[in-house]
């Protein structure tokens, strides 16, 4: 057995296998195409892709596919096999230079949102050399980009791509008037933590719910949930602790450095963090964890629920996005440092942040809407809904004392002036208390733990991405127009934290005050999908992503479209599901157990032999649930076929949220009543007690 150095990567075509497996100049062409994006050479990818193959089938690999990200939200591939024809009538294993570079696969059944004619079914597959090829399965799979005939991008990796070299484009300048030009590439880099549930396979298959949905429609709560915080970092069961090991072993062979696996606080919860990686190798490695988890657990007779909110009444599962910037030369630019030439730049940083999200907080809060997790954001058990920033008491003393232009206490000193000895040392694992806030400062980066265990990071950190780089480019234009690069830049410092401190909250984000307060210093809350997404449309909005070359206006309205058909198409999965399996499921159930209590209290009667308010109060409150249960069910077959009739997609998503989810929450309160009435004999769905007790 080999050990985890040995193995870690080996089933990734990485720098180390290139540098040694091609030729000098050929990994140098490369390793500047990586790095700097130049144009690939086409004798260079030749020789490249004959390197890769051969490697690949030396692993097992008998067919490649270029691994996209279209706007479904999951992964796409179509697998293609290195064999040709030979002369001889046997075959040669080929894959050229051409193939690696661009693949052509049918774009007809991805969402559009309009980007291509109906009849335009191609689209276009682009290598992207930076997230390495990897095997999977006996198939080499190549990271690329999703495009229409047109050009237009079909997938969430273009834009993320465009993002970070905005970003990384404005940071250099800011870089290069601190005197800093040792430095020749800014990065974001991620490490995204991944929360899911666990569940029996065979209780699964029994809740047609969670086959069609992902979450449980329909439970009663068991007489037990989180309330003793006992499963938080408790004891991980054998059977989830051989689970998690394979799940190691798969995942470090892929390169992925998966680090801390713990439980997490509801029942039957679990999460894994990896270390940091750039963000685009994240986003990729996110995708490839999701899959994994999912499909590891089937091998040990499990199911990974990835759905923001599978169970009623206990946490639901988010994906902390940790978030940070470097220099290629490894200076985190967001670490506030120990000398005042680190501090100044810091505090620079931090106002392009600060700014960054007040100005576009519902770009952030979109980036993270999906049907899903908006039964999480503002529920008491994650982020509040309304997006604020924690930088802890310290921190905010110092920035106070910057806007107010006062003493800061912590030093004692006279007057402030940036660029000496203007922060502390502070220990940064103080930073990290609030885990309520949506968008947290943690020493050296912030934690935005708004997204949803399910959701790609990649919406997140595009317009994350974008709105720093927006601040870095103000800046820079400004800075880079001064007289006095000091003078403009305390002022500077100064003038945006003084703007944009109402964004910062270091206080308890479930508290309702704090709902009337952010209203007061004019945040946004969005509780629903359709409330947030329309605003990616708002002027100032496109005007930011169109100019920074992130998106093209045709491809923010078609993202759009895209978001609210997804959203209303799976409320309208569920809902359908929740009345199918009220009339074919639960309505009979209950019909047997009010047969049984009519048989006894019938039986009672004609003997005389006892009380008979028992029977004859179950039978009302039964009856009552059941009467419920139709009746909303009804309600909901209408309310579909008239919300089904509704042309604009907006205000289609807007009745469902405002009118059917209601419905849905009425239909589940009846049926959940009856189950708390039905003999466990007759109820036809495991109980929440099963789902989240029963994995040992």
């Amino acid at each position: 057995m080999k050990s985890v150095p040995e193995s870690f990567g080996s089933l990734v075509f990485d720098l180390r296998e290139m540098r040694a497996r091609l030729s000098s100049q050929v990994f140098k062409s490369l390793e500047n195409t990586i790095e700097n994006g130049m144009k690939l050479d086409i004798n260079v990818a030749n020789s490249v892709a004959n390197t890769m193959k051969e490697w690949a089938i030396e692993h097992g690999a008998t067919h490649f596919t270029h691994w996209f990200q279209p706007l479904t939200g999951i992964t796409a591939e179509k697998h293609e096999s290195f064999i040709a024809p030979s002369p001889d009538g046997g075959v040669i294993m080929e894959f050229s230079g051409k193939e690696l570079i661009k693949g052509e696969p049918d774009a007809s059944s991805f969402p559009s949102g309009g980007l291509r004619a109906t009849f335009e079914a191609r689209g276009y597959t682009a290598w992207d050399p930076t997230s390495y090829a990897f095997i999977k399965d006996r198939t080499l799979y190549i990271p690329t980009a999703f495009c229409s005939y047109g050009g237009e991008a079909l997938d969430k990796k273009t834009p993320l791509l465009r993002s970070m070299e905005a970003l990384g484009r404005e940071a250099l300048r800011i870089l290069r008037l601190f005197g800093n030009t040792d430095a020749k590439h800014v990065v974001t880099s991620v490490g995204a933590e991944q929360e899911y549930f666990l569940i029996d396979e065979e209780l699964y298959i029994r809740r047609p719910d969670l086959i069609y949905t992902g979450r449980t429609l329909f439970g009663a709560m068991s007489p037990k949930g989180q309330e003793l915080e006992d499963h938080y970092f408790g004891s991980i069961k054998p059977r989830v602790k051989a689970f998690m090991e394979d799940v190691d072993e798969e995942l470090w062979k892929l390169g992925i450095l998966a680090k801390t696996e713990h439980n997490e606080v509801a029942p039957a919860q679990h999460e894994l963090a990896p270390i940091f990686t750039t963000t685009n190798r994240a986003c990729d490695q996110n995708q490839l964890t999701m899959e994994m988890l999912q499909k590891i657990a089937s091998r040990h007779g499990l199911v990974c629920l990835l759905h923001e909110k599978p169970f009623k009444g206990v946490n639901g599962s988010g994906k902390h996005n940790n978030w940070s910037i470097a220099t290629d030369t490894g200076i985190n630019l967001l670490s506030p440092g120990d000398t005042p030439y680190e501090n100044a730049q810091f505090l620079l940083f931090l106002s392009a942040v600060i700014k960054a999200v007040d100005d576009y907080q519902d770009l952030l809060r979109l980036s993270v809407a999906t049907a899903g997790n908006d039964h999480r954001l503002g529920a008491n058990e994650a982020p509040p809904a309304i997006v604020s920033i924690f930088v802890g008491e310290e921190l905010m003393e110092i920035l106070d004392s910057i806007a107010d232009d006062r003493p800061y206490k912590g030093h004692g000193k006279v007057q402030m002036m940036l660029g000496a000895d203007v922060l502390p040392r502070f220990q940064k694992d103080t930073t990290d208390r609030n885990r309520t806030s949506p968008f947290a400062f943690t020493g050296n980066k912030f934690e935005f733990r708004m997204l949803g265990s399910s959701n790609s990071i990649a919406c997140a950190n595009i317009m994350l991405n974008s709105a720093v780089a927006n601040s870095l480019r103000i800046f820079a234009d400004r800075l880079e127009a001064a007289e006095n690069f000091d003078a403009e830049l305390r002022v500077l410092i100064r003038e945006t934290i003084r703007k944009h401190r109402r964004i910062i909250f270091n206080g308890n984000g479930y508290d309702e005050s704090w709902k009337s307060e952010a209203k007061r210093r004019g945040l946004l809350e969005m509780r629903t999908t359709p409330e947030a997404i329309v605003h990616l449309l708002d002027e100032k909005n496109v005007k930011m992503l169109t100019e920074s070359g992130i998106y093209s206006l045709a491809e923010l309205e078609s993202r759009t479209e895209i978001t609210l058909e997804n959203y209303s198409r799976t409320v309208l999965i569920e809902a359908a599901t929740m009345i199918d399996m009220a009339r074919r499921m639960i309505l009979p159930a209950v019909g047997h157990q009010l047969d049984l209590f009519l048989e006894r209290l019938l039986r009672r009667k004609d003997t005389g032999t006892g009380s008979c308010s028992y029977e004859e109060r179950l039978i009302e409150e039964l009856t009552d649930a059941e009467e419920r249960i139709d009746e909303n069910a009804r309600a909901m077959q209408a309310k579909i076929a008239r919300i089904k009739a509704i042309g604009d997609k907006a205000a289609q998503a807007t009745e469902i949220a405002e009118d059917l989810i209601p419905s849905m929450d009425r239909l589940r309160e009846a049926a959940d009543a009856a189950e708390s009435l039905t003999s466990k004999e007759f109820w036809p769905l495991p109980s929440y007690g099963e789902l989240m007790f029963s994995v040992r």
